[in-house]
């Protein structure tokens, strides 16, 4: 939801933000963001292992990085997102601040305030922006929605028992239901 203020909000904002607010800055709105899970957390640390351990046995150059992250999509000054994980393999893009530039692969764990946004918002800003790969990770449907935004545009949906296969690392494909334990 997004945070009452009659002007457009800029990153001078979304960095001033005080410690304790989480908020992402979306085409001058700043949406509040709330506190994670346990289970949203579990799948995280979960997947970006999984996804470090991929990279590392391959000597790969990507790196995995789980929220907070800022990420900066476009060179504008109204839109700054914290996915949930994001995959960046050109380190170029990389600052102090997070990544500016639009990672590879994002991936963005449904929680109930945020499926508008992650199904919606989000999938059309990181498509247009040049994101490569983007998965809707939802625990309360135990589903899977996977975006490939290269040469030719692809979309499916996985259950949490099936292997998906990633789009961008040859190869690779992760299985959540053989990751996580039975608590979810």
């Amino acid at each position: 939801m997004p945070l009452p203020k009659d002007e457009i909000y800029t990153s001078e904002d979304y960095w001033n933000l005080s410690d304790n607010e989480r908020a992402e800055l979306i085409d001058g709105r700043l949406y509040n963001m709330a506190p994670p899970t346990r289970i949203h957390q579990e799948l995280v640390i979960t997947l970006s292992s999984a996804i470090l351990q991929h990279i590392k046995n391959n000597h790969g150059i990507c790196k995995v990085y789980p929220a907070p992250f800022a990420v900066n999509l476009s060179s504008n000054d109204k839109t700054w997102v914290e996915p949930d994980i994001s995959i960046i393999c050109n380190k170029n893009i990389l600052s102090d601040r997070g990544c500016e530039g639009p990672p590879d692969w994002i991936i963005e764990i449904v929680s109930p305030g945020s499926a508008r946004i992650d199904y919606s918002v989000k999938l059309f800003k990181y498509r247009t922006a040049g994101v490569r790969e983007y998965w809707i990770v939802n625990p309360m449907t135990k589903t899977v929605q996977t975006y490939s935004f290269e040469d030719e545009e692809d979309s499916n949906q996985y259950t949490f028992e099936a292997e998906i296969p990633s789009h961008i690392f040859e190869d690779f494909t992760i299985k959540i239901a053989a990751l996580i334990n039975d608590n979810i």
